[in-house]
Parts: structure tokens; sequence; C-alpha cells
């Protein structure tokens, strides 16, 4: 028990550093850190709804960890509102149908999709052009209303039904806009915050097998080893966020994406 409780207070220090220089507010690190500890400390049959938990604790995680991150880039001016607002209400909208739909799949099946949302999105950063280096305009452009909409509705629905808040999303679409990856990782924090509530709501208020510290699916104790060893390193981090240079903060982006598909694939799928 100390043991996991140790593995999921460091690696909630990693969750710190890839919200703020990232924008993933944590989830995809905390997807694969929460179904590996579950699966390995699980009585045999016990771990039926390890990847169910993992999503729902991710998404709790979130809710900290991206409000955090999103208060700290306000406070130094790296958020433009044209780029948050209404995309936001949109995402939410999506983020409450694709929570409720999550809790009605199978724990392998959610495993699989979350690995190939990964794969897929590994995919297109590649080979479509204008992620790992922006085309230089005079300056970045408006994101169009049909993207706003159902781009939006997208993002909330798939991001919440993996609780990977959407910045895997909302990064790709904010650079192919012309920005930077220091401002399109900015932006995906407060645009993961409503993915974040509406998935932890749902979440814990969803019919699940009782368990020793938790709130529906929500692990309580494992987000609380995450968020004391996170917190105070994205208050570190934040330090950090425009001082890496531009491709090499789109490469290492990629390169995260592929080290936790590897991880999610050596642990169970």
């Amino acid at each position: 028990m100390l043991t996991s409780f140790l593995t999921l207070l460091s690696l909630g220090c990693l969750t710190g550093i890839t919200t703020v220089l990232f924008g993933f507010g944590g989830g995809f690190i905390t997807v694969p850190v929460v179904y590996g500890v579950l699966t390995v400390t699980a009585r045999p049959g016990a771990d039926a709804d390890a990847m169910h938990v993992a999503v729902a604790t991710s998404a709790a995680v979130m809710v900290v960890n991206a409000s955090a991150a999103a208060l700290a880039q306000w406070r130094q001016g790296r958020l433009r509102r044209e780029y948050v607002w209404p995309l936001a209400a949109f995402i939410a909208a999506g983020a409450v149908a694709g929570s409720f739909a999550t809790t009605l799949i199978g724990g392998t099946a959610l495993s699989l999709l979350f690995a190939a949302y990964l794969l897929v999105t590994i995919a297109d950063s590649l080979l479509r052009k204008g992620f790992l280096s922006v085309t230089q305009r005079t300056s970045p452009q408006p994101l169009e209303r049909r993207t706003v909409t159902f781009g939006g509705i997208g993002i909330g629905l798939v991001a919440a039904g993996l609780g990977v808040g959407g910045s895997v999303m909302t990064v790709p679409l904010l650079r192919r806009r012309g920005l930077p990856m220091a401002e399109a990782t900015a932006m995906a924090n407060p645009l993961s915050v409503p993915v974040a509530v509406a998935g932890t709501l749902v979440y814990a208020l969803a019919p699940a097998t009782a368990g020793s510290g938790r709130l529906g699916y929500v692990d309580l104790t494992a987000g609380a080893a995450l968020l004391i060893g996170s917190l105070p390193t994205i208050a570190v981090a934040r330090r950090l966020v425009g001082r890496v240079p531009d491709r090499v903060h789109s490469i290492a982006y990629v390169a995260l994406l592929v080290i936790v598909l590897i991880v999610m694939l050596a642990i169970g799928l």
C-alpha cells in the first residue's frame, strides 16, 4: 500500500510537469499510472473496473491540475479569450455525453479505445503538416464557427470518455491556426477544465462496485497522492514555459505520447 502511494506521489510530479508544458492536465499520465497500480495491486478478479477507475480518477485530478495551471498561465498573460470561449462551452456539452457513454463501455474496450486514440493522434501529428513546425504567418488564424461548435462537442465527447482532458485535440487544433507551442499548450489547460468537471461529476455519481476510498469510480486515495505530487511541481514548472524552443517543444509533445502508448501496451492491453 505504501509502495503504491509513493509511486503515485512521484508520478504526480510528472503530471505537474506535463500539465504546464503540454496542457495534458495529467490525463495521459494519470490514466496509465492508476490503471497499472490497480491492475498490479488488485486481488484476482477485482480489477474489472480498473480502467473506469483510472479514467474517473484522471478526470478528478485534472479539475485541480488544469485549474491551477490555467490560473498560472492567465497571470502570465498567455491565455487568449478568442481561442478559449465559446469553444469551452461546446467542449463541456460534449464532455457530459462522453462521460455517460464511458460508464456503459467495458474496461477492455475502453483500454483499446485509449490506445487507438493515442495512435491516431501520434500519426496525425507526424504525417500532417502544421504541428511539428508552424508555417510563418503575420498573425494566428481565428477558429471557424463550425470548428468551435461541432469540433468542440467532438473534443468534449472523446476527451471526457477517455479521461484525457482534450489537450491532444486542442493543442494540434490551435497549433495549426498558427499559435506557438507555448500558447497552444497554455490554452489547453482552461479548455480541459470543463471536460474534467463534467467527467468527475458523472463518474462520482455513477453506480460502481463498492471500493475502499472511492466515490463512484473516483479513487480518492490515488487522486490525493497524485495531487500532492503535482501541485508543487506546477508552481515550479510554470517558470519553464516559453523557454523551450518551439520545435523541441512540439517534438517532445509527440515523444511523450509515444511513451504513454508503449506503457499502456506493456501493462495489459
